[in-house]
């Protein structure tokens, strides 16, 4: 077993960190996935393991052990990518996380020193035969046990009846009329609940979705359908990041959901809080419509085209009537935060994860703050559809703006592929299956975490084309390969959101579509989008993503076509 100070002989004493970072030992064995190299700045310490990091997002480091047999050997150590609890420690005390096989168990720390990886002092004891520090199963009494239970059914009813008081008191401190407004909560100091005013006009009909951080109900203002998005207090920063985003200058699209106010109040006896007032959709979301509707070829290239005119807004930085858009990655597309207009095409919603992007011009002053650290950027929504470097924590950090535009694309894949099951003309029989989500007949409606990344990164595989989409255009693999270009497995390989939009504005023509050929058995003819390319004239900033062409580079592998030349089409 390692001792206390056997990698620190190893260490070079000349090594040291300046005051500002926390400078820990750095190794992961080989086989291990998934890699914190990008956490830190690493240093060449040496011809050999171990060597030296210097931490970018914290001031803590961690190490791995894998207990087998009597022997501890060292899986990883380095940064950690924020600081949380138990990094305040000197040394390294871990504790038991996981067992990945029956005869072992992993062993972590956190701890906040320079080079307190290192080693560890000892492992604490298992509580069964064979492990280093244990006596054997020690019997709890039974009298303890019941003592310890009743004292925390105790305290929890306690809490529960303080939170009841609490929502109570400012329930009538929000309905009563002038009387005093209950205390908000703060966020930087400030307080919310000045800046927002009542909407006496303002009606509560029924819920629409609940979400994490707010519950989403049809309401009406001044006559009109609208969706109100109510936030509890617990959720105020949420509000205010969502609030921020939807408030930027040249945020208006047809494809994105409009937002009409901010206000505060709560349907029913619910305690007064934070709402966001916007523009409703009562064909609902995407998934809701697909579930009960078909869609022939000109529908289903409208909701498509629709929608990826919505994300390349979303992405693009522009300047439009004198007023500055930074670009902006939404995190969390998915077939409930689609809504269908009236009109049949698409509208993005639910920004609250949205990030603000770097880009060429400076950012006003008004802009939404930046995310601090690797947790806050690689923060993702729905699981069914985030990209493989989310689900193996590999995205590109150092050039954060351009992957998560990257995995926003494959994400509209997923939904792409979503719209075009519901396809009849697609079909030789015109008879499309029961509508599922992107890997529903693969993994069920509710997969893990594990299952994807087992799926769509260990295994690359992707939802199923059937054969006759490639039937019905004149590019017999044009929605195949343009499925495949945007979820690729190697992100730096898959197409922008404006290149998808003129990818699916071409297959809109009618002269680039035929009948099905000998051997399809369904004679279709598209309708041609006219109003496809219909947008106002804006000034798109450069930036290093190249989002004003169609440019990219096909690679080899299992989502990859043979290798072909990069080609670039201008706008």
């Amino acid at each position: 077993m390692l001792g206390f100070l056997g990698l620190w002989a190893l260490l070079p004493t000349a090594v040291q960190a300046p005051p500002s970072r926390r400078t820990c030992v750095f190794f992961e064995a080989p086989g291990v996935r998934g890699s914190t190299q990008n956490l830190g700045k690493l240093l060449d310490a040496g011809p050999g393991p171990p060597r030296v990091i210097h931490c970018l997002y914290s001031r803590c480091c961690f190490g791995i052990w894998n207990l087998t047999q009597d022997q501890a050997q060292v899986e990883m150590q380095g940064c950690r990518d924020s600081d949380e609890p138990g990094c305040e420690s000197p040394r390294c005390d871990p504790s038991p996380r996981a067992h990945p096989r029956p005869s072992s168990t992993l062993f972590t720390c956190s701890c906040g020193a320079d080079f307190c990886n290192a080693n560890y002092s000892h492992l604490p004891p298992l509580g069964r035969p064979g492990t280093p520090g244990s006596e054997g199963p020690q019997a709890i009494p039974v009298e303890s046990t019941w003592i310890v239970l009743l004292l925390l059914g105790l305290l929890l009813l306690l809490l529960l009846l303080s939170s009841s008081i609490l929502a109570l008191l400012q329930q009538k401190a929000c309905r009563v009329r002038g009387g005093p407004e209950p205390e908000p909560e703060s966020d930087s100091g400030r307080d919310w609940s000045a800046e927002l005013p009542e909407l006496p006009e303002l009606c509560f009909s029924q819920v629409i979705r609940e979400g994490g951080h707010a519950v989403v109900w049809a309401g009406q203002l001044q006559g009109k359908l609208v969706a109100v998005k109510a936030f509890p207090l617990r959720a105020v920063a949420q509000f205010q990041a969502e609030r921020a985003l939807y408030e930027l200058p040249g945020l208006q699209h047809d494809h994105i959901v409009r937002f009409i106010t901010a206000s505060r109040g709560s349907p029913g006896p619910l305690p007064c809080g934070p709402l966001l007032v916007l523009e409703l959709h009562p064909k609902g979301s995407l998934c809701h419509y697909l579930t009960q509707h078909t869609s022939d070829w000109g529908s289903s290239l409208r909701m498509a085209l629709s929608l990826a005119q919505g994300l390349a807004f979303l992405h693009e930085e522009r300047w439009q009537d004198g007023q500055y858009k930074p670009g902006i990655a939404h995190r969390d597309l998915s077939s409930q935060n689609v809504l269908i207009r009236d009109d049949g095409s698409c509208a993005i919603g639910d920004l609250g994860l949205a990030l603000v992007l770097p880009g060429l011009a400076q950012p006003p002053t008004w802009a939404p703050t930046q995310p601090r650290g690797p947790a806050a950027i690689m923060e993702a929504g729905t699981q069914r559809y985030m990209a493989p470097e989310l689900l193996d924590k590999t995205l590109d950090l150092q050039d954060w703006g351009t992957a998560l535009r990257r995995a926003d694309v494959y994400s509209l894949a997923l939904l792409l592929w979503e719209i075009m099951s519901r396809c009849p003309d697609l079909r030789p029989d015109s008879r499309p299956p029961p509508f599922q989500l992107a890997y529903e007949a693969e993994l069920g409606s509710a997969p893990t975490a594990c299952e994807l990344w087992a799926l769509a990164v260990e295994e690359r595989r992707r939802p199923h084309v059937p054969p006759t989409w490639c039937c019905f255009t004149r590019d017999p693999g044009g929605l195949r390969e343009l499925l495949e270009d945007c979820w690729d497995a190697d992100p730096e390989a898959r197409l922008t959101a404006e290149c998808v939009q003129q990818r699916l504005a071409a297959l809109a023509c009618p002269e680039e579509a035929h009948p099905f050929p000998e051997g399809c058995a369904q004679d279709c003819s598209p309708c041609c989008l006219e109003d496809h390319l219909s947008t106002p004239p804006v000034t798109i900033l450069p930036h290093r993503l190249q989002l004003s062409a169609c440019h990219f580079t096909v690679r080899q592998g299992p989502f990859s076509r043979n290798p072909q030349p990069t080609w670039t089409t201008p706008v």
